[in-house]
């Protein structure tokens, strides 16, 4: 495992082959995961690119942290590790709130960022009330009082039938985040909106969504990538919330595809 101190938080990260020849991938995990949600399109990636993958603030191995959030803080935690690991012009791929703190490094930090991968994110993800209602119930019940509406956003049913050992410990890593970290990250999803500044993103986005997602649905997804100049969008069939979690292989293949493009040049974002 390797640790990192960056803005006086303990942050958890792993790096995978990094080369100075090869492309780096970034990747940014959702609202209660950790990195290992990746696990399954790093193995089919691994060899052709350079991966970084990290906690964010509050979840997995890293640091809670003080205490209020915003994604802008998340945003500062991720350029000061790629900072460290002397990355520049990565290709950042997020998924739901990570979507969110990678268009923040993208605003704060364009150095960074070679390409985008929104990833069943949105410019702006729910309501204050939402997020209110979420966070006063993990306050007052913890985060397994609320886990099973949770997954049925995450996951396709066939993904949730019972026998199948998979949901079984993805609820073990929902239920087993830090409610203090969990509900502070909450609260910065409620306060991000980045309507405004999708139009001025400058570098090749893809956005890509499951067709049964239940937390940023395709339309949601859609109403994004019309708010950026060139963006792709792309569908990922059979697959909710989490993606490279149901449909690693269908996954993967949109990503390299869209990694040919930005790593051979392709201007058609302009």
């Amino acid at each position: 495992m390797q640790f990192a101190r960056i803005n006086d938080i303990t942050i958890h990260y792993q790096v995978i082959g990094a080369t100075a020849e090869r492309p780096v991938l970034v990747f940014a995990n959702s609202l209660g995961t950790d990195f290992r949600i990746w696990r399954d399109v790093i193995v089919r990636l691994a060899g052709d690119y350079a991966i970084v993958l990290y906690d964010k603030r509050g979840h997995g191995l890293s640091d809670i942290g003080p205490l209020p959030y915003a994604i802008e803080d998340h945003a500062n935690d991720l350029a000061g590790l790629l900072d460290m690991l002397a990355v520049k012009q990565a290709i950042v791929c997020g998924l739901s709130v990570g979507g969110l703190i990678a268009q923040s490094l993208y605003q704060r930090r364009p150095d960074l960022v070679r390409a985008l991968v929104l990833c069943d994110t949105a410019h702006k993800i729910g309501t204050p009330e939402l997020w209110a209602q979420r966070i006063a119930a993990i306050e007052a019940h913890g985060i397994e009082a609320i886990a099973d509406g949770i997954l049925q956003r995450w996951f396709t049913p066939e993904f949730r039938r019972p026998e199948n050992a998979a949901l079984i410990g993805y609820r073990n890593m929902l239920i087993r985040q830090s409610v203090t970290g969990y509900a502070a990250t909450c609260g910065a999803i409620r306060d991000a909106d980045y309507t405004e500044a999708a139009g001025r993103i400058a570098v090749p986005v893809l956005c890509v969504v499951g067709d049964q997602d239940g937390s940023t649905p395709p339309d949601v997804v859609l109403r994004t990538a019309r708010l950026i100049p060139g963006a792709r969008y792309e569908v990922i069939r059979d697959a909710g919330h989490i993606p490279c979690v149901e449909k690693p292989e269908a996954l993967t293949a949109v990503l390299r595809a869209f990694f040919e493009i930005v790593t051979h040049g392709d201007n058609s974002h302009e």
